[in-house]
C-alpha cells in the first residue's frame, strides 16, 4: 500500500472520527435534563454539564497539539484520548449521582482535545490550495453525525432492561452506546490510521534525490571542457556551498527534534491576521451556541413546538449546513479563503438584522411568523459554513507549520470558550431578543471592520525563493 492510499484512508478515518463527535452530542443532548432531573440536580446542573465537556477539551487541546508538534505523530495520541471518551461514556451510563454524570462529560471532552493534533497533521499534510476543501468535508462529517444522531435515539429511548447490576433505559442507553462506538473505533484507528509523511518531507526527499542525480551527473563531465562546465564543476564542490548546506540541514534536523526552539507565544499570535482569525473563531462559535440556546423556546413560545417538531427543524437544519459545507468546499477552490470569509461575514450580519427587525416583535399572523422564523434561521446557518473553513484555513495558512499542532489547540481553545460563554448568555436573555441579538450584531460588525482593516494580511505569506540566487553570486 502506497503512501498516497495510506493518507486517503487515514483521511476518511479522521472524517469517522468527526461524525461520532457529531453523534455523541446528538443522543446525548435530548435526554440529559431529564437524566439530571432523575439524580435530583438543580437547574443549574445543566449547563454545568454541557460546560464541563467544552471545558476540558479547552484546557487540554494545546497539550495534545504540544505533543503531536513534538512527535510528529498523531495516531498514539488519538488512541490514547479515545480511552477518555471510552471512560467518560461508560461513566454517564453508570450515572449513580449527579455528580458522577458531571464528571462523565468532563472525562469525555479531554478525548475532544485530540483534535487540535487532527488539525496540525491535516494542515503538514495537505496543500495550502486544497486545504480548505478538505476541512470542509472534515466538518460536514461532525453535521453528518449531527443528522443521523437524532436517528439513533429512535431505538436508544426503547430500551429497558438490565445489564448485570446496570440499569439500561432511554437516559442511561446513550452513555453505553458512545462507549461502544468509540470501543469500535479504536480498532478502525489501529488498522486505517498511518501517520504519513508530511507534504514538506515527501518534497524534500524528492529534492534529496534530484540533487544526488545531479551530482552523479557532474562526477561524470570530462576533465577537459569548455570553460562553463569547468566552473559548473567548481561550483558543485564550493567549500562555502558545502558547509552552508551541512549547516542547513543539521539546523533544520534540529528543529524537527524540537519544533519549539526560539518559539515565541507573543511573535506567534500577537500578529495582526492571527488575531483577527482567533477572533472570529470566537465570535462565530459564541453566536451559534447562542442562536442554539435561543431556538428551542422560541419555537415553544411562538409555534408550540414539540419534540417531533423541533426533531424535523433540526434535521432540516443539518442538512443546510452540510449542503453549505459542501459548497464552500466547491467555492474556495474558486476564490480565496479571505473573500469566502468576507461573504460569510455579510451573511452572517444580514441574518442578525432580519432577526432583530422580524424576531424580537413578531408581526402579523403565525404563518408570517413562522416564515420570517426560517428566513432568519436559514441565513443565520447559510452563513456558518463560510465564515467556519475560511477561518480555520487561513489560520492554518498563517501559523508555523512545525507548531501547528499547539496553534490549531489554542484556536480550538478559544472556539471551546465561546461554546461555553454563548449559552450563559443566551439562556438569561431568552425574555430579552434585543440585547441578546444586539450583541451578536456589535460582534459580527466588529469582526468585519477587523477583517476590512486587516484584509491584505488575510493570506498566505510569500516564499521566497533564493536558490538561484545564490548559485548567480557565487
Amino acid at each position: 500500500m502506497d503512501n498516497h492510499q495510506r493518507r486517503t484512508l487515514t483521511f476518511l478515518t479522521i472524517g469517522l472520527i468527526f461524525m461520532l463527535s457529531g453523534i455523541e452530542y446528538a443522543v446525548i443532548l435530548p435526554t440529559i435534563w431529564r437524566y439530571l432531573q432523575i439524580l435530583e440536580a438543580p437547574p443549574y446542573f445543566l449547563g454545568l454539564g454541557l460546560s464541563a465537556f467544552s471545558l476540558s477539551a479547552l484546557l487540554t487541546g494545546p497539550l495534545f497539539g504540544v505533543w503531536s508538534d513534538r512527535s510528529q505523530t498523531t495516531k498514539s495520541i488519538i488512541l490514547f484520548s479515545n480511552l477518555f471518551e471510552i471512560a467518560g461514556n461508560f461513566m454517564y451510563f453508570i450515572g449513580y449521582s449527579k455528580w458522577l454524570l458531571l464528571c462523565s462529560r468532563l472525562v469525555a471532552g479531554v478525548g475532544a482535545g485530540a483534535g487540535s493534533s487532527i488539525f496540525g497533521f491535516l494542515t503538514r499534510n495537505t496543500l495550502p490550495e486544497e486545504r480548505a476543501g478538505i476541512f470542509a468535508a472534515i466538518m460536514a462529517c461532525r453535521q453528518a453525525g449531527l443528522l443521523v444522531g437524532p436517528a439513533f435515539n429512535l431505538f436508544l429511548r426503547l430500551c429497558d432492561f438490565k445489564l448485570g447490576p446496570f440499569v439500561v433505559n432511554k437516559y442511561t442507553s446513550p452513555g453505553i452506546f458512545m462507549c461502544l462506538l468509540w470501543m469500535l473505533l479504536q480498532f478502525i484507528v489501529l488498522a486505517a490510521y498511518w501517520d504519513v509523511p508530511p507534504i514538506s518531507s515527501e518534497g524534500a526527499v524528492i529534492v534529496l534525490e534530484l540533487k544526488q542525480e545531479e551530482v552523479k551527473e557532474e562526477e561524470e563531465v570530462p576533465l577537459m571542457g569548455s570553460d562553463e562546465e569547468v566552473a559548473r564543476t567548481y561550483r558543485a564542490i564550493n567549500s562555502d556551498q558545502l558547509e552552508t548546506s551541512t549547516s542547513s540541514e543539521s539546523q533544520t534536523a534540529h528543529e524537527a527534534l524540537n519544533p519549539f526552539k526560539n518559539f515565541s507565544i507573543s511573535e506567534a499570535f500577537l500578529r495582526e491576521e492571527v488575531v483577527v482569525l482567533l477572533t472570529a473563531q470566537f465570535i462565530t462559535l459564541f453566536n451559534q451556541t447562542a442562536l442554539e440556546t435561543m431556538v428551542t423556546p422560541l419555537t415553544q413560545r411562538y409555534f408550540s413546538f414539540g419534540e417531533l417538531g423541533n426533531s424535523v427543524m433540526y434535521s432540516l437544519c443539518g442538512v443546510e449546513v452540510i449542503v453549505g459545507f459542501f459548497f464552500v468546499r466547491w467555492l474556495s477552490s474558486k476564490v480565496a479563503d479571505r473573500v469566502v470569509l468576507a461573504v460569510g461575514l455579510v451573511i452572517c450580519s444580514t441574518a442578525c438584522i432580519w432577526c432583530l427587525i422580524f424576531l424580537c416583535k413578531p408581526r402579523g399572523g403565525y404563518e408570517w411568523q413562522l416564515s420570517a422564523f426560517i428566513v432568519g434561521v436559514f441565513l443565520q446557518l447559510l452563513g456558518l459554513p463560510f465564515v467556519a473553513v475560511s477561518q480555520v484555513s487561513l489560520f492554518s495558512k498563517v501559523t508555523a507549520e512545525k507548531t501547528q499542532g499547539f496553534s490549531q489547540g489554542v484556536r480550538r481553545s478559544v472556539g471551546g470558550l465561546a461554546t461555553i460563554l454563548g449559552p450563559l448568555w443566551a439562556g438569561g436573555l431568552t425574555n430579552n431578543l434585543y440585547i441578546m441579538l444586539g450583541m451578536m450584531l456589535a460582534l459580527l460588525v466588529m469582526i468585519t471592520v477587523m477583517t476590512v482593516l486587516s484584509y491584505e494580511r488575510l493570506a498566505e505569506p510569500r516564499v521566497v525563493q533564493c536558490a538561484q540566487s545564490s548559485d548567480s553570486g557565487g
